[in-house]
């Protein structure tokens, strides 16, 4: 990794309890520091706590300054700073961007040991905030429940890596695997509690995504309700042709983005006027078959826009689009205890000629949960 710290497996119970401290105010990060990645710190001195905190909004405090504070406000003088112990859930910072480097703050401090649980997967970070650390002469261990620390930034750390979004598809969907009826009607297949659920996902996204056929016909706000947060994510809906009607609701307010392909000009030239005096942009993205590039998409918003995760609610003709180009990394299906009998599928993908070949898609269960009536399946290609 190019510097000298411990890389363990093995970690005594007391540093394990208090790294989960951290990750558990890093777990208050979760809807909040979109485009950051989601911190949590806590600072132990003789078996205390001294100070906790976890990374704001962006241009606001990282959780080592956070818990820095939160020591100051209950301490007497700094000296009773000297010769703690931080437990921080990624690396501290190396580098300016909105704020000061955190690594200089805990460098200040004078800790005698830092517990960091992965190393922060930015180019600008990685290994350099470790390395300052052991320049000062703390003692610095890596690895302490790194599983679950990368588990909570799993968006920071694909576009930090692949230059792309962790792209989540949610679906709402019957047991014999219908998403609408064949007239379109989709509201409500599940019960509250797997919508009220779905918000949960909502919130942790920097963009919610839709198609221009879902807008139409179910007309759907794209903003989180049944959680409280401080931040909405971007309103994003791909409409290759522009026929979004522009009394959607998901077009009165600036918060949202337009794509599409490559439209008449004169329409294209009407709906940027109309759209920009409401200061919504609209992007032209094309494929060569005319329909919005999904892959170049997805690089634009990581790159771009540093967008760390996206949240997918869309019909059975993008959903087929997305996963057959290779977007989704996640499905998030809520299945409820009832059967449709016909309608439109989860997605619209040509059947397979053979249950055994490359063609086949298949997915990694990694949770299954009783919400309410219905059941919650979250699923990864196997590859991730």
């Amino acid at each position: 990794m190019g510097f000298n710290s411990v890389m363990s497996t093995s970690f005594n119970p007391v540093d394990q309890e208090w790294m989960e401290l951290a990750l558990e105010q890093a777990r208050k990060s979760l809807y909040l520091s979109n485009p950051n990645p989601r911190v949590g710190c806590v600072i132990v001195k003789n078996g205390k706590v001294l100070g906790m905190g976890n990374t704001q909004e962006i241009g606001g405090p990282h959780a080592e300054v956070q818990a820095l504070a939160d020591a100051r406000s209950r301490i007497d003088g700094a000296d009773d700073l000297f010769g703690a112990t931080f437990y921080i859930s990624l690396e501290p910072c190396s580098h300016i961007g909105k704020t000061p480097p955190c690594v200089d703050a805990v460098i200040a401090a004078k800790p005698k040991a830092v517990f960091i649980a992965m190393v922060d997967p930015n180019p600008k970070v990685s290994g350099k905030g470790i390395a300052a650390l052991e320049a000062a002469g703390i003692e610095v261990q890596i690895g302490l429940l790194e599983d679950s620390a990368g588990s909570l930034n799993r968006g920071f750390i694909s576009r930090m890596t692949r230059g792309l979004p962790y792209v989540r598809l949610k679906i709402a969907a019957s047991l014999d695997g219908f998403t609408a009826l064949p007239n379109g009607q989709s509201q409500w297949i599940t019960g509250q509690a797997a919508r009220d659920d779905g918000h949960h996902w909502r919130a942790q996204a920097c963009a919610i995504i839709s198609g221009g056929g879902t807008v139409k016909q179910d007309d759907p706000q794209l903003n989180v309700r049944a959680v409280q947060t401080q931040r909405q994510p971007v309103k994003m809906i791909i409409d290759s042709h522009l026929e979004i009607p522009l009394t959607a609701k998901v077009l009165q307010d600036s918060n949202a983005i337009v794509v599409c392909a490559k439209p008449e000009a004169k329409l294209l030239k009407e709906m940027r006027a109309q759209l920009g005096q409401r200061g919504i942009r609209l992007l032209e993205m094309p494929n060569p078959k005319g329909k919005v590039d999904l892959p170049a998409l997805f690089r634009y918003l990581a790159l771009e826009l540093e967008m760390n995760e996206i949240h997918i609610e869309a019909g059975s003709k993008l959903n087929g689009s997305l996963i057959r180009e290779g977007c989704v990394d996640e499905l998030l299906v809520y299945l409820a205890p009832t059967l449709l009998g016909g309608g439109l599928p989860l997605a619209n993908l040509s059947p397979l000629s053979s249950l055994i070949g490359p063609d086949r898609r298949d997915w990694q269960i990694v949770d299954h949960t009783l919400i309410g009536a219905d059941v919650r399946l979250r699923l990864r290609k196997l590859n991730q």
